[in-house]
């Protein structure tokens, strides 16, 4: 039914809307009033509706014509926004940014950086990869991502290949079920306390890859190899763990789960890494992107104000020693 459908005619029959009348719509479109009647007689007979009242001297629409002008008018909007599109595109080219980002960077943090850089970057087409431990690094040396987020306790996987620049901080915090038994202590626990129960742990889905040993107490270890596994597992009971404030806030303010005072046992931060390969300066859509993602505050306006991040420059390199993740 809608094969027969053109933007002509719903412009045609948006202009007799506007202008009341077939004539006033000629006026406007500079057209021939036949032709204009030619048209919307044709959206008719392809809609199979009639979109305006017969014997009137007005252009009265019928209920059909009300109901069916909203949706005009969104399909010429539509139409608008891929036309400017496509000047965009034949002018500089549609930017493909493929990237990976680890499950532990804060995901509310994360999806507020996209929604800005899709307004920012309207043509840009993101891939998104959610990737554990040195799963990014494997996608940018595959070729597959232009740059990963990556915890700078993961090992980088071929340091003589990709080079790594300092990105963020994120608290980590120690949780478990409130019906755990470490939740029911009234104080501050020892490592050694810790150590007599499961801990749960994320894990690398590559194969081979070494296993965590940073913030790990004892050797009552469940290994997972998803975030959201160990986020279920620990709020059904079965161990406690390390998980990103960011994540477990709301958990924490609603009682699902409870955070673990640790005695004499210091958690630091978790350090993420922008993880590219050497040698190659991002592109300008890249390095707007990684300044959001590192700043703890969104630009105030679309325009992109750290000229650095335009010429392509990161902060200096770093020496990564500590291998694992808790």
């Amino acid at each position: 039914m809608l094969d027969g459908v053109t933007i002509n005619q719903l412009r045609t029959f948006v202009a007799v809307c506007d202008a009341g009348s077939f004539s006033g719509a000629a006026k406007t479109l500079l057209r021939a009033q036949s032709a204009v009647s030619h048209a919307i007689a044709a959206l008719e007979a392809a809609l199979l509706v009639e979109l305006f009242e017969r014997g009137t001297r007005r252009a009265e629409l019928t209920p059909a014509g009300r109901s069916l002008l909203p949706d005009a008018r969104a399909v010429i909007a539509r139409t608008e926004e891929m036309k400017t599109r496509a000047r965009s595109i034949s002018t500089s080219g549609a930017e493909q940014l493929s990237i990976a980002v680890d499950v532990y960077y804060p995901r509310r943090h994360l999806i507020a950086c996209l929604q800005r850089f899709g307004l920012d970057a309207p043509t840009a087409v993101v891939n998104l990869r959610m990737t554990t431990m040195q799963g990014g690094e494997a996608l940018v040396l595959d070729g597959e991502c232009v740059f990963s987020i990556t915890a700078a306790d993961v090992p980088e996987l071929k340091p003589s290949a990709l080079e790594r620049h300092w990105l963020c901080d994120t608290r980590m915090v120690t949780v478990c079920a409130p019906s755990h038994p470490l939740a029911n202590l009234g104080r501050a626990a020892a490592r050694d306390e810790f150590s007599r129960h499961i801990q749960i742990v994320v894990t690398d889905n590559q194969p081979h890859a070494e296993k965590s040993t940073v913030a790990v107490a004892g050797e009552r270890r469940w290994f997972v190899n998803e975030l959201g596994a160990k986020h279920d597992l620990l709020k059904a009971g079965l161990g406690w763990g390390h998980m990103p404030e960011d994540l477990v806030s709301g958990d924490l303010a609603n009682g699902v789960l409870v955070e673990l005072t640790r005695h004499a046992w210091h958690l630091r931060p978790l350090t993420f890494m922008i993880s590219r390969r050497r040698g190659l300066d991002p592109l300008e859509c890249e390095a707007h992107l990684i300044a959001m993602l590192a700043s703890g505050h969104l630009p105030k306006s679309s325009a992109i104000a750290d000229k650095s991040a335009m010429r392509g420059e990161l902060p200096s390199p770093v020496q990564i020693t500590h291998p694992g993740l808790p």
